[in-house]
């Protein structure tokens, strides 16, 4: 599992039941549109995420392009969970585009 869909992944369960449009979740994993919407796509296809468009009606009436919403499935959620756990297991955790490296003192890791 690639750092990109892992921080993908950690937004959509901070609020599982929260659907999240792709240009928001790129605000929140600091990654580009062209990273986060064929891993939505593939999330998707596996089952784990879940889309449907914005009604027409509240996209015209804000005079902005249509939203297509993702959420993550129950079942996604659930094995999401375990995937990341494996993978936080496995010492391959993301490091977030704005979270900056703290400097170590006395030699030792943070």
């Amino acid at each position: 599992m690639t750092l990109q869909t892992q921080l993908v992944l950690r937004a959509l369960l901070e609020h599982p039941a929260k659907e999240r449009y792709g240009l928001e979740l790129c605000d929140l994993v600091g990654l580009p549109s062209g990273t986060i919407y064929p891993i939505l796509a593939r999330l998707e296809e596996f089952g784990w995420v879940e889309s449907a468009w914005e009604d027409p009606a509240v996209h015209e009436a804000a005079r902005r392009p249509r939203r297509r919403f993702y959420r993550i499935t129950h079942e996604g959620a659930e094995q999401a969970r375990e995937a990341l756990a494996r993978t936080y297991r496995s010492g391959k955790r993301p490091v977030a585009g704005w979270v900056a490296a703290q400097p170590t003192t006395g030699g030792g890791t943070p």
